[in-house]
C-alpha cells in the first residue's frame, strides 16, 4: 500500500514562475549553472547551486549551505516564494517535441522508501547524499523533487484529465530549452479519491532521485533524532515527488567517457577489446539496438558488438542486471581492459546524459578532456522494473530521463 499526501507548496508568484524556475541541482557543473544564473538574481539555482556565489569555496563547504538558505529567505521575500494555506495535490505537465507527459506532485513516506513499497534501482554515492542531507537540513526544505513512477490507473488518470480540462493552470511557459512546464492545483475535492486510488498500488518505482530520496531519509532521522516530542506526522516524514505513469515515461542513455586507456596504447587497446566484441569502424555514432555500443576513439567512430560466444559462457550465471548493456561494457571492457573496477567511485570515468548526445561525447575527447568515449542503447523501463522487483541494483548511471523538472515551481518545507 503506497502512501500519498497533499502538502503546502512553497512556490513563486504566477508572473514569476518562468523566472525563478531553474534545471535540477545535478544536471549542470558549477560552471554551467553559474552562467545560467548570470543576471538572474531570482534563479532558483542561487538556492539549490549556492556555491556559483562563492569562487573559492569548496562545493561541499558548510557555507554553501548557509548561502542555499539565506538565498532561500531572500527570496522568499523578493519573488515572493508563498506557502498555500492548505495541503494541495499539483499536477505538473511536461512537454517536449509535442509529447506530453503529466505527473501528479505529492509527498510521500520516507518509511515507505525504507521499507521497499518505493522500490529502487541504483545505489548512491556518499558524497552526493552527504551533500543534499546538509542542504535539506540547513535550508529546513526539500528544493529537488524525486522522478517516481506507477503502471497507469484509470481512476487516476480520470482526475488528472478532469482536472486539466476544468481549471486554470497555475504556471504555463516554455524554458529556455523548448520544453513546455504547466502546473495545475488539483481540487480539494479529488484528494481522497487520489489518496485512496494509491492505497491500491503495492509499489512505486524511483526512476530518477535516488540521491534526493536517499538524502531526504537520512534528513529525516537527524530530525527525529533531535526531537524529543516526534510523532511520525512531521513534514520531515515524507518528500516530495512527481509521479508519472510508466506509459508516458521517455528513457535516454547514459553515455560515458574515461580519461585514458589505462596505459595501452591505441593498437593495443582494440587488440584486447575484439577479443570480447565484434569491432567496425562505423559512420554511426549511437546504437541502433541492444548489444550494440558506439566507441569514440582518436577521432573515429566504431560500433562494438559483444561476442556470442562471450555472453554463451556466462548467460547462466548472470542476474537481470549483469544482461544489461551497461553491465556487459562494465564487465568485459571498462573493468579488464580500462581498470574502472568501481564505475561509483573511480575518478576516472564520467557519465553523459543522452539529451546532450554523441556531439558532447566527441567534443570531450577532441578537447583532451577524456580519451574514449562509449554511447549505449537505452535501458527499458520494462528492464527498470524488473530489476527493481528483483531487488537487484542496476550499475551507476544507467538511466537518463528526459524532459527535467524544473526546481523551483513547487518546494516541500520541512
Amino acid at each position: 500500500m503506497a502512501v500519498i499526501r497533499p502538502f503546502k507548496a512553497l512556490r513563486p508568484s504566477k508572473d514569476k514562475a518562468q523566472i525563478v524556475a531553474s534545471v535540477p541541482y545535478d544536471v549542470v557543473n558549477r560552471e554551467e549553472a553559474k552562467e545560467q544564473a548570470k543576471g538572474n538574481p531570482l534563479s532558483f539555482l542561487r538556492v539549490t547551486r549556492s556555491e556559483i556565489e562563492l569562487d573559492g569555496i569548496d562545493s561541499y563547504s558548510q557555507e554553501v549551505y548557509k548561502k542555499a538558505k539565506e538565498n532561500l529567505d531572500r527570496l522568499k521575500k523578493e519573488v515572493p516564494l508563498i506557502v498555500d494555506d492548505v495541503p494541495h495535490f499539483y499536477l505538473y505537465r511536461l512537454e517536449m517535441n509535442g509529447i506530453a507527459q503529466v505527473g501528479i506532485t505529492a509527498t510521500f513516506s520516507v518509511d515507505d522508501y525504507e521499507n521497499d513499497v518505493i522500490r529502487k534501482h541504483e545505489k548512491t554515492r556518499r558524497e552526493k547524499e552527504d551533500d543534499r542531507t546538509n542542504h535539506i537540513i540547513t535550508t529546513e526544505a526539500q528544493t529537488g523533487v524525486v522522478f517516481l513512477t506507477y503502471g497507469d490507473v484509470d481512476a487516476v488518470n480520470k482526475i488528472v484529465n478532469d482536472t486539466m480540462k476544468q481549471n486554470k493552470p497555475e504556471y504555463d511557459f516554455v524554458s529556455p530549452d523548448g520544453i513546455g512546464h504547466t502546473v495545475w492545483v488539483v481540487p480539494e475535492k479529488c484528494d481522497k479519491q487520489i489518496i485512496n486510488e494509491f492505497k491500491k498500488i503495492k509499489h512505486l518505482y524511483i526512476a530518477d532521485g535516488h540521491h534526493r530520496a536517499a538524502s531526504a531519509a537520512r534528513a529525516r532521522n537527524v530530525k527525529k533524532s533531535s526531537n524529543k516530542n516526534h510523532t511520525g506526522n512531521e513534514e520531515y516524514n515524507y518528500f516530495i515527488s512527481v509521479i508519472f505513469p510508466a506509459g508516458q515515461l521517455h528513457i535516454m542513455p547514459y553515455n560515458r567517457v574515461v580519461a585514458d586507456l589505462n596505459r595501452l596504447s591505441k593498437e593495443e587497446f582494440l587488440s584486447r577489446v575484439s577479443e570480447k566484441f565484434v569491432v567496425e569502424k562505423s559512420i554511426k555514432k549511437e546504437p541502433a539496438s541492444r548489444g550494440s555500443y558506439g566507441m569514440y576513439l582518436d577521432g573515429e567512430w566504431y560500433m562494438l558488438k559483444v561476442r556470442d560466444s562471450v555472453l554463451a559462457s556466462s548467460s547462466l550465471s548472470r542476474s537481470v542486471t549483469e544482461t544489461l548493456d551497461v553491465s556487459i561494457l562494465q564487465d568485459f571492457l571498462l573493468n579488464p581492459i580500462l581498470n574502472i573496477d568501481d564505475p561509483r567511485t573511480n575518478k576516472r570515468i564520467d557519465f553523459i546524459g543522452g539529451i546532450r548526445g554523441t556531439k558532447e561525447l566527441e567534443k570531450l575527447v577532441n578537447q583532451g578532456k577524456a580519451a574514449i568515449a562509449f554511447s549505449l542503447y537505452p535501458v527499458t523501463l520494462n528492464d527498470l522494473m524488473k530489476i527493481s522487483d528483483a531487488g537487484e541494483i542496476m550499475p551507476p548511471k544507467s538511466t537518463w530521463f528526459e524532459p527535467k523538472l524544473r526546481d523551483g515551481l513547487l518546494v516541500h518545507t520541512i
